[in-house]
């Protein structure tokens, strides 16, 4: 039987709350709850939102600011906070965010994402563990995704076939249990493989 989840949807646009709820109804191994927090008849979204249990929160991060939990500090640590994005953000702005997904992300990346913030510690724990394990060329593809190159890009720079790159990302994404570029963004940058100068000289 798959589980229900309780997602809480904090987007003032109404086509995208619309198009937001569709996608997480195609959630692969969790069936979703939906609460809309923000819609033309409710205004005051924050006060029920600290009223509500959710697992998790979808949130266009222009209603909070770099920092949701200050924001909505009733909210319990054990719930998750997803950005909306409907734009490319400055990584360290969504630093605060437990992870990201844009306008552009398939029911696929979108399930994929709530997988991920739904693992348990110990899982967490064995991701961690696998952090530490990338190879040289793993950190260096990290680092070409970073600056926004193609899978083709970076073969063409690391002297690899496309295939070979992509084998690669696959297991980046297997041993990190990060499945977007702006997830690797933060996490490069936390983990001192780019700087962040040397990110926006290269938008």
């Amino acid at each position: 039987m798959v589980p229900p989840i309780k997602i809480a949807v904090a987007e003032p646009t109404s086509i995208v709350r619309s198009g937001l709820e569709t996608q997480l109804r195609k959630l692969l191994h969790y069936k979703a709850q939906i609460i809309n927090l923000l819609d033309e008849n409710r205004k005051e979204w924050q006060d029920v939102a600290s009223v509500i249990s959710a697992d998790i929160f979808i949130i266009n991060p222009l209603l909070t600011g770099s920092n949701p939990r200050l924001y909505l500090p009733n909210l319990p640590y054990e719930t998750k906070l997803l950005a909306l994005c409907h734009s490319p953000y400055d990584p360290i702005f969504l630093k605060e965010f437990d992870g990201v997904i844009s306008l552009s992300d398939t029911a696929l990346q979108i399930s994929e994402t709530i997988d991920q913030l739904l693992h348990n510690e110990s899982s967490s724990s064995s991701a961690s563990s696998d952090s530490q394990s990338l190879t040289p060329r793993e950190r260096e593809i990290i680092i070409c995704v970073v600056k926004g190159m193609t899978n083709k890009e970076i073969a063409g720079q690391l002297y690899l076939s496309t295939h070979t790159v992509i084998t690669h990302r696959r297991n980046i994404s297997k041993k990190l249990q990060i499945h977007s570029p702006s997830g690797l963004t933060i996490y490069a940058i936390m983990n001192k493989l780019v700087e962040l100068e040397d990110i926006k000289q290269d938008l």
